[in-house]
């Protein structure tokens, strides 16, 4: 069976730019991409989601490409995720967060970086940290997730009684 690659996307800020200068150095800007796709989480379970990821240059460059908002661009998006920071300057920026309870991801105590990027092989697969015997692994800190989770519900669960009660 084949499988149907979704789509990159070029995508605009809301002045209907698609290069997007940096605050902090006009010659240089990103321009974002989007791509739908179904994620799987660390438990098996399927969303369909929309994830971006950003292409970083000068400005002169990146408008060379002459791309349009709204464009299909060929390739893929992808996560990557690793042990060591992306960002030395900056590490907490790419931590693998699990969901709404802002809990670190970890392997063993070490947190786990996670980031998207663009590639043009529309093939391209999302890189895993993996075990011993090449198998992707997931967080070893699923106990302090659930127990946050737990944690998660029961508070929305008094809010609602609270509400109720009014």
């Amino acid at each position: 069976m084949s499988e149907k690659k979704n789509t990159v996307i070029v995508s605009a800020d809301k002045a209907g730019l698609v290069v997007i200068p940096s605050k902090n150095n006009p010659e240089w800007g990103n321009i974002r991409l989007t791509q739908n796709r179904i994620v799987v989480d660390d438990k098996g379970f399927a969303r369909k989601r929309t994830i971006s990821a950003l292409i970083a240059g000068t400005i002169e460059d990146l408008k060379s490409f002459g791309w349009k908002a709204g464009e299909a661009i060929e390739g893929n998006i992808i996560f990557k995720e690793q042990l060591e920071p992306f960002n030395k300057k900056d590490p907490e920026r790419d931590y693998k967060i699990a969901g709404k309870t802002e809990i670190v991801c970890c392997i063993d105590g070490e947190p786990i970086y996670r980031k998207t990027f663009y590639v043009r092989d529309a093939n391209a697969q999302d890189v895993h940290i993996l075990d011993e015997q090449g198998q992707p692994m997931s967080h070893t800190n699923g106990d302090a997730i659930r127990a946050a989770y737990l944690e998660l519900q029961e508070k929305e669960e008094t809010e609602k009684s609270d509400i109720g009660s009014m």
